[in-house]
């Protein structure tokens, strides 16, 4: 071919785990439901700043370190991360691999998150507990959009590789890796019923 894929940007979508899934997403689902109960920060912060939806974002972002249940997902989210990071050929240096943060997303009918990164992490992911039918997934936005100046716009038979926006489904029991650069966002959720994920950010030191 005259033409050759340079600069790729990746993301990855697998099952958390082969088996066992249903069980622990029920009691995720309950854990994250007691959380926003509990938390009365986070429902403060996010009545301001995730209208409609709750996030333990900006209260309780460590979940990890004080909840048995996300210690254990943590060492299940670890296993793809690194598997991740070997796809991109990512030289790790003999150094450890750490989850940073871990954060609960609720999103009831009609709340949304906006186009946002990750920074200060290398990968970072979602991973789905409730997803109702016809709720939002996952849309990533072209990391060189603010490049292509006098570009025409894109086919509408474009190329998954060619698009501007790509979107993933979201799917209870999948992870999602993303290089914490690449901008996505969820949008409105127009499903009856509410969204659950979990969120994350790696380090590597």
């Amino acid at each position: 071919m005259a033409s050759r894929a340079w600069f790729s940007t990746f993301v990855y979508c697998e099952p958390l785990q082969s088996r066992g899934i249903r069980r622990l997403n029920l009691d995720l689902a309950e854990e994250c439901r007691q959380l926003r109960e509990f938390d009365h920060a986070g429902r403060k912060w996010s009545a301001k700043n995730y209208p409609g939806g709750y996030t333990s974002y900006a209260s309780m972002n460590t979940l990890h370190r004080f909840s048995s249940s996300f210690e254990g997902l943590e060492k299940k989210l670890t296993r793809h991360v690194m598997t991740f990071a070997r796809e991109l050929d990512m030289d790790l240096r003999g150094r450890s691999v750490a989850m940073t943060d871990c954060w609960v997303n609720i999103m009831p009918p009609t709340a949304a998150h906006s186009m946002h990164l990750h920074p200060l992490s290398f990968i970072s992911g979602t991973y789905y507990v409730v997803t109702p039918p016809s709720c939002p997934g996952l849309k990533f936005e072209d990391p060189r959009l603010s490049r292509l100046m006098a570009a025409p716009p894109k086919r509408t038979d474009a190329s998954d590789a060619n698009r501007t926006y790509i979107t993933y489904p979201a799917e209870a029991g999948n992870v999602i890796l993303f290089e914490s650069w690449l901008r996505h966002e969820v949008s409105q959720n127009n499903s009856q019923s509410e969204r659950i994920s979990i969120s994350f950010n790696f380090a590597w030191s």
